[in-house]
């Protein structure tokens, strides 16, 4: 699922401070290329024990990745339930307690990247 008007989409920021922006929330930047990243987040529904991932996609528009100046634009903001092996369903409705959170923790990097 695609979360919409989370106000970070067309955000820009220099790698090192998207970061440890992103790291204070529990974010962990995963997939990486030389021109594209992404940020997760991951959530456990504790009723049903599923797991969740709040997932950001980058791409960057001035320099290189393992340049920690280079400039990421923020492109979708995604949440979708993990599946075994390694894969993310986007289609599952999200219970909202796991919405709530991810909403929130949306908010808080919006700040932080403000």
């Amino acid at each position: 699922m695609i979360l919409e008007n989370t106000g970070l989409q067309g955000m820009k920021s220099d790698l090192a401070h998207l970061d440890q922006s992103g790291e204070k929330l529990g974010f962990v930047r995963w997939q990486w290329e030389y021109r594209r990243a992404t940020y997760d987040l991951k959530l456990v529904d504790s009723a049903s024990s599923n797991e969740y991932f709040l997932r950001i996609n980058t791409r960057a528009v001035e320099g290189k990745l393992e340049n920690p100046d280079a400039i990421l634009q923020i492109e979708h903001v995604y949440i979708g339930r993990a599946t075994f092996p390694h894969s993310l369903e986007y289609e599952s409705p999200v219970p909202p307690a796991i919405l709530d959170v991810a909403n929130q923790r949306v908010q808080a990097l919006k700040q932080l990247l403000s």
